[in-house]
C-alpha cells in the first residue's frame, strides 16, 4: 500500500488532496508512516521503524497502526493496490 502519488506531504506531516481539497495535520508519528508508505515501505518494515524508534508496546503499536492506516483509506489517501 502507498499514499497516492498526487497526495502533498510536507516535511511537517501536512496532507494535501488536491482532488477534492481536504488537508490534514499528522503527528510526528502519522509523518514517519506517511514518509515510509510514500517510500513504498510494506507494513512490517513501518511496524520495525516505529517499534525501533518509539518506545511502545507491540500490541498496541499493531493496534494504532491499523487504526491509522483504517483512517488513510476511509480519507481516499492510500491506494491499495501501490
Amino acid at each position: 500500500m502507498k499514499i497516492y502519488s498526487n497526495i502533498a506531504v510536507s516535511e511537517s506531516g501536512y496532507l494535501f488532496n488536491p482532488m477534492n481539497g481536504d488537508s490534514f495535520s499528522t503527528n510526528p508519528v502519522a509523518t514517519d508512516i506517511v514518509q515510509l508508505l510514500k517510500e513504498g515501505k510494506n507494513e512490517e518494515e513501518i511496524k520495525k521503524f516505529l517499534f525501533n524508534k518509539y518506545e511502545v508496546e507491540k500490541s498496541t503499536l499493531d493496534r494504532d497502526l491499523d487504526e491509522f492506516m483504517q483512517e488513510l483509506k476511509d480519507y481516499y489517501l492510500l491506494d491499495n493496490n501501490g
